[in-house]
């Protein structure tokens, strides 16, 4: 059988391609809980600079509760947690804003698509649930390339 693991960079590199062509994102990244860790991001803004230890944080099933009070660092941007849904069933997904930026604050979503996450960022001034009706249109599309891709397989 095959899995996610076996899908091409190319692949998830489209996808990412594809969501930073709308005007209301400026920054995607594809996560994993395992190796590789990171699948695919836009190489000239932010999220590529994501760590294996921030993921893995991001990530963590146990003691959710803290991320609230301890906040949340991707790729170096501190971030306040504002709802944690990621492992609450039918919703999996994480509300965060960037803070203390000189660049402002921004919105920032992850939802998780099967065993990978979608991690996206918004413009400045770009409000959350603007994002986060992308980013449930980003997920279907990569839900959908992820099964055509393992239906050819």
């Amino acid at each position: 059988m095959q899995c996610i693991g076996d899908i091409s960079e190319e692949v998830w590199q489209d996808c990412i391609t594809l969501f930073l062509q709308t005007e209301m994102c400026c920054d995607a990244a594809i996560i994993t809980n395992s190796l590789p860790w990171l699948l695919a991001s836009y190489p000239e803004v932010n999220l590529f600079q994501l760590t294996q230890e921030e993921i893995q944080i991001l990530l963590v099933r146990e003691e959710r509760e803290k991320l609230f009070l301890q906040g949340i660092t991707l790729a170096g941007t501190k971030c306040l947690l504002i709802r944690d849904n990621l492992y609450t069933e039918g919703n999996n997904t994480i509300d965060l804003h960037t803070k203390g930026q000189s660049r402002g604050s921004q919105a920032v979503k992850v939802v998780q698509i099967e065993s990978v996450y979608l991690v996206v960022m918004g413009h400045k001034g770009t409000e959350g649930g603007s994002l986060n009706l992308k980013a449930f249109k980003m997920a279907c599309y990569i839900r959908e390339a992820i099964h055509q891709h393992l239906a050819h397989f």
